[in-house]
């Protein structure tokens, strides 16, 4: 299956990206929009999905969030949360938004399946000059050798391979980059950590067969480390944020 096919799959396990993916730390969404000038601000989530980020953004922005994403089935569950928030059908490559009309593009656990330079100059037009676009993923922290195993059974992901190597490239209009890191964990039961991994563009994807061998070889781990029920086992996750100004 083409990366553009994963990368649009996840409309039909909305439901299991919502309960399974984290939430974004306050801080490190904050920390992408602090280049721009004091005041309303108008800014966009670009492949928004079901919200997680666009939801941070309402508090971090102060002002107006807009969400773009290219699953119209992911759009619509944003817009169960947060029915105040207008949603657009489009592609970090192809926004359906005019010259300059927002002072920050924001784009979650999305880069790494974008074509750089199309989605920087097109991103360009429309942030104005002096606006930011900002990069997130929260990575499972793999340091930890129960989170390694788990890996293992699930395969690695693009957004994995990205930040631990030289992290996302970003192209003109917009200048050098910057980053930062925040470490931090999330209780999650059995049911939580399975939802997480039904929604993966590689799993979601894979034959019955795959999927079923994935989920036993989980749910072996997690005997083993005890989650069982209510039980609950922390995640280690490191918070990745990158930030580049439009000249």
């Amino acid at each position: 299956m083409s990366m553009s096919e994963r990368a649009t799959s996840f409309g039909t396990a909305a439901s299991s990206y919502e309960a399974g993916r984290p939430d974004y730390p306050f801080e490190a969404v904050a920390w992408m929009l602090e280049r721009l000038p004091e005041g309303a601000r108008r800014v966009a989530d670009v492949g928004a999905g079901t919200g997680k980020l666009t939801r941070v953004l309402a508090d971090a922005a102060d002002g107006e969030v807009v969400a773009v994403d290219p699953d119209a089935e992911m759009l619509a569950a944003l817009h169960v949360q947060s029915p105040q928030v207008p949603t657009f059908v489009g592609t970090a490559e192809s926004l359906p938004l005019p010259d300059a009309a927002v002072d920050a593009v924001v784009m979650g656990q999305a880069w790494h399946w974008v074509d750089p330079e199309r989605a920087s100059a097109e991103i360009g037009r429309v942030v104005r000059p002096g606006g930011v676009l900002g990069l997130i993923w929260n990575v499972r922290d793999e340091r930890v050798d129960w989170v390694r195993r788990l890996t293992l059974i699930m395969s690695g992901s693009p957004a994995e391979e990205m930040i631990s190597g030289d992290g996302p490239t970003i192209a003109a209009p917009f200048g050098g980059v910057e980053s930062e890191r925040w470490e931090w964990t999330r209780a999650m039961t059995r049911e939580q950590l399975l939802h997480m991994a039904r929604s993966r563009s590689y799993i979601i994807t894979a034959s019955y067969e795959k999927k079923a061998s994935i989920e036993r070889g989980m749910n072996d781990l997690f005997d083993e480390l005890g989650v069982v029920g209510d039980l609950t086992i922390d995640l280690p996750y490191v918070t990745a944020a990158f930030r580049a100004v439009r000249g």
